[in-house]
């Protein structure tokens, strides 16, 4: 006889049915020191970031790494060709003529930190994901249309389910389910 297969707890999903309703619920779950959770709403929502209690974004800084990396490499690349490489003294300019490689160096800054936004975001964001467990979730298929959740993940270190459920029945979620991973 084969024993039942017990299905793990991904965590809970609690429904809003307005950007202002998950506004303030964000607000009351940062407040109650969890960390694992997340909003999805199908549009963005002004500050919902700062409700959440989430930092500054570290892609700023990203791209500008990316940027100084593009540009000083393009610099190089120009200096080692044209001043060791091949050097060759054309109508009396020194080796390395700077002003000459600068749409170079600023077109490869551009690019460079173009690269440092895409694959930056993506990676931030854990892109692309092909399974996630909210999408066994019938009712989190409005998540895109117009509908508000918030999903806290039973690895947060606050999670009880009992006394989870108890918070977002009190933030005023309009349907709040367990969802399985």
């Amino acid at each position: 006889m084969s024993k039942p297969i017990k299905k793990k707890t991904y965590g809970l999903l609690a429904e809003y049915d307005s950007a202002r309703a998950v506004y303030h619920a964000c607000e009351q779950v940062r407040d109650a020191g969890y960390k694992v959770w997340d909003s999805h709403t199908p549009f963005a929502v002004h500050n919902l970031d700062k409700a959440m209690g989430l930092g500054p974004s570290v892609l700023p800084w990203i791209v500008f790494a990316m940027g100084m990396t593009g540009a000083s490499l393009a610099m190089l690349l120009q200096y080692w060709t044209s001043a060791i490489d091949y050097p060759i003294i054309i109508a009396g300019k020194p080796y390395f003529s700077w002003q000459a490689f600068v749409p170079v160096t600023f077109e490869l800054g551009v690019l460079f930190s173009a690269f440092g936004a895409v694959f930056g975001m993506l990676g931030l964001n854990r892109l692309p994901m092909w399974y996630h467990s909210l999408f066994n979730s019938e009712r989190f298929l409005r998540h895109t249309d117009d509908k508000f959740f918030i999903a806290i993940e039973a690895r947060d270190p606050k999670y009880d389910p009992q006394k989870t459920r108890e918070l977002l029945e009190r933030t005023g979620a309009a349907h709040i389910e367990e969802v399985e991973d």
